[in-house]
């Protein structure tokens, strides 16, 4: 990070706002330099602050609600200061990352490698019956192309690129848990915030938050699929500008697609959420008679409540990623923003259409012409 430029993320009751606006006026008079005020909501038909372009995740990639080194009491390796001290150093490889670098490349230690060896080989025995053919198929080009081995951590940097070549999506390192907003806003631009440390080695087959297999394992191979990409990208246009309780509304939907979903293929039921895939514990425990499941309906899946420790007793069930997504895109329509966004895939930029109507004709998907510039690998 440029040790001369300073991001501070403030909240303040509204009483006071005038305090503030003196705070800011006097850093601009005293400070050589720009000071930007990044977002405000002075009352509430205020549209929050959303990223144009793709270099503004560089704006709030660092507004993180907990740095990766910040472990809970309870978290495996709370007490054990050699992996915090890991954990520390992947969270400032994110903390000083941004748009356009190479995302630094990791020499993972052999305990991290053979925590990765366990969840990797319990998790490939059970993709062929229980993941959804769109994992399946990309999963074996992920082994091909991007060094996905039992004994080996796959680089975020080449898996990025591979991404990319098949549907513009990216990998953008993380240095902690971000807001449902911040994090969502990032899938408008095809960008996942990816996390690139391990689990404790001591409970391979736990984590209390998303690492490098939860991203690897179950978000990667999904985000290669045409469908889907344009499904997840679909949830965070939605979130742009949209206010706060649709944004709980849209992470909850996000919770139980891309996190938690399952999809009907033929007369099965697959799982696709990177949740399930990433857990063989509950990615067995899915598809057996224990749970609930109902069909996906953004306006009834938005408002479930759903636990973050266990199992989850309801799971919502997708006719396919394209009948998802036009259901979510009708849900979209109803949040209350004065404008419309589409993504402009030449530019990496968002454009703001200041009416509905001007939107009735359009597509977020990537046009027919740039098909070229994102290819799948053969199967």
């Amino acid at each position: 990070m440029n040790k001369s430029q300073y991001e501070f993320y403030i909240s303040v009751e509204p009483t006071c706002s005038q305090a503030l606006d003196e705070v800011i006026n006097s850093l601009r008079t005293q400070i050589s330099g720009h000071v930007h005020e990044l977002s405000r909501n002075k009352q509430k038909d205020t549209v929050p602050w959303f990223p144009n372009d793709i270099q503004d995740l560089d704006r709030f990639a660092n507004q993180i609600l907990s740095y990766g080194s910040e472990l809970d009491a309870d978290h495996p390796g709370f007490t054990d200061p050699v992996y915090r001290a890991r954990r520390k150093e992947f969270a400032d490889i994110a903390y000083n990352y941004r748009h356009g670098q190479i995302i630094p490349r990791v020499e993972y230690t052999e305990e991290e490698k053979a925590t990765w060896g366990t969840v990797f080989k319990e998790l490939k025995g059970l993709y062929p019956t229980h993941a959804c053919r769109e994992h399946n198929r990309v999963f074996p080009l992920l082994e091909k192309y991007c060094g996905y081995r039992q004994d080996n951590i796959p680089q975020l940097e080449d898996v990025s690129r591979f991404l990319q070549s098949c549907t513009g999506f990216r990998l953008r390192p993380v240095a902690g848990l971000l807001s449902s907003r911040d994090f969502l806003a990032g899938l408008a631009f095809r960008v996942f915030h990816s996390t690139q440390y391990i689990r404790h080695g001591s409970k391979p087959t736990y984590t209390p938050e998303p690492d490098i297999c939860h991203e690897l394992l179950g978000h990667v191979p999904l985000f290669a699929d045409p469908s889907f990409a344009q499904f997840s990208q679909e949830i965070g246009l939605a979130s742009l500008g949209a206010p706060d309780e649709y944004i709980e509304k849209l992470a909850t939907v996000y919770w139980f697609t891309v996190e938690f979903g399952l999809c009907k293929q033929g007369s099965e039921i697959k799982a696709f959420g990177a949740g399930l895939l990433s857990s063989f514990g509950e990615l067995q425990y899915c598809l057996t008679d224990k749970p609930k499941l109902q069909p996906f309906d953004p306006d009834k899946t938005s408002i479930q409540k759903y636990p973050i420790t266990e199992y989850q007793p309801v799971y919502f069930v997708a006719e396919s990623f394209e009948d998802a997504k036009e259901k979510v895109r009708k849900f979209a329509a109803t949040i209350p923003k004065p404008f419309a966004v589409r993504y402009n895939p030449y530019t990496q930029s968002i454009e703001v259409l200041e009416t509905t109507q001007q939107t009735l004709n359009i597509q977020y998907y990537i046009p027919s012409s740039l098909a070229h510039d994102y290819k799948i690998y053969p199967p």
